[in-house]
């Protein structure tokens, strides 16, 4: 099965960046879809970004697309997100999210099409 460890994260003032990181390995295919999702205190988790691991144009939530940015690199298999311009309200916990790259049309954005989440990292944004 697909495994996910996660890693970065932690206290970052306003406006400051950070880089996440999330070893993606055990898939036979060809290629997997990667997300990242989060869950902010009292919220539900929502996608953030994806993307196919052997390539294309990633997909954005439009609460972060400008600031974020998704990234693969398959020879190290790791997926990546780095955050900038971070604000208080980014305060949450961040997931690393994969599956197989079809699952009969079902959303990026849907948290249900995913069957291999990380344990998920605490991001800290503090004024």
């Amino acid at each position: 099965q697909i495994i996910t460890r996660e890693s970065g994260g932690g206290s970052v003032q306003t406006g400051g960046s950070a880089t996440l990181s999330c070893v993606i390995t055990g898939y036979t295919t060809r290629s997997i879809y990667a997300a990242w999702f989060r869950q902010l205190p009292g919220k539900e988790r929502e996608a953030l970004a994806g993307i196919y691991s052997g390539g294309g144009s990633p997909n954005y939530d439009d609460s972060v697309k400008g600031r974020f940015t998704i990234s693969h690199d398959s020879a190290k298999n790791t997926l990546y997100l780095q955050m900038a311009n971070l604000a208080p309200e980014d305060t949450g916990t961040y997931y690393c999210a994969a599956d197989r790259t079809s699952k009969n049309g079902m959303s990026w954005q849907r948290a249900g099409r995913y069957s291999s989440w990380g344990q998920g990292i605490q991001v800290t944004v503090s004024s």
